[in-house]
């Protein structure tokens, strides 16, 4: 299980809390193969096909909708800060079913934010250790000059995770520059103060809301493990459009 170092937030302690832990653990995992970056090891930690957590077997339902940010101005958030469904997404810039979702299903979910029916907001942690973390920090500091999403959907060009060697900060900074952004600036930002503080809030929240693997998401309040089907994201969305609107 993936831990900070600074131990879970008080305000993330409750009951609904455990509940949460005991659904992702629930959930079925299945694994596919090893990505070609040698990170297999460290992969049983991201799932791609799993199935969503069954309601059947008497556990009360949980309402995650407390996980929703909704902050003004999020640089890591697309959509109305006000629309009826909010997507919380834990990823990793190492996990290859994170990568795969962003290529294959996150476009059928800006259609739903460009609607105003979906608010989509992103929590980078850091499953597979030190350089995954490092991505973070980067894309927290490509986010201070509004370049979050273009940063991150650098990092997953072609539906693929950049390896190991390409995390380092030179090369974060080289991708950096790709975007226009100031080397000296943006390699500053990224290993100041601030950004470990963020990085850490984000992993904090995710441990303790007992996130172990990438991706898990939050949709309408409901948790969803694995880069499943898109359908089963749409189908989650328009599910969580219908509650919304009674």
């Amino acid at each position: 299980m993936f831990r900070s170092a600074r131990g879970p937030m008080v305000w993330l302690v409750p009951l609904v809390v455990i509940a949460l832990a005991a659904v992702l653990i629930g959930v079925v995992i299945v694994n596919q193969g090893p990505s070609d970056d040698g990170a297999s090891a460290q992969e049983s930690d991201s799932q791609s096909e799993s199935e969503s957590g069954d309601t059947d077997s008497g556990t009360e339902e949980v309402d995650l909708s407390f996980v929703e940010h909704r902050v003004e101005g999020d640089s890591r958030a697309l959509g109305d800060v006000d629309a009826p469904v909010t997507l919380v997404m834990f990823s990793d810039y190492q996990c290859p079913y994170c990568a795969s979702w962003n290529q294959d299903t996150l476009p059928a979910m800006m259609d739903y934010a460009e609607r105003g029916d979906l608010r989509i907001e992103m929590r980078d942690l850091a499953v597979f250790g030190e350089e995954s973390e490092r991505a973070a920090r980067a894309a927290y500091a490509a986010g201070l000059h509004d370049k979050y999403w273009e940063f991150h959907n650098a990092m997953f060009d072609g539906g693929e995770h950049p390896p190991k060697s390409e995390l380092d900060d030179d090369s974060l900074v080289d991708t950096a520059k790709e975007l226009g952004l100031d080397p000296t600036k943006f390699k500053g930002d990224m290993n100041s103060v601030d950004a470990h503080d963020d990085f850490e809030a984000n992993a904090d929240e995710g441990y303790s809301l007992g996130v172990s693997s990438t991706p898990t998401f939050v949709i309408g309040g409901k948790p969803l493990v694995g880069a499943q089907p898109t359908q089963e994201f749409v189908d989650a969305v328009d599910d969580a459009l219908a509650e919304a609107e009674g």
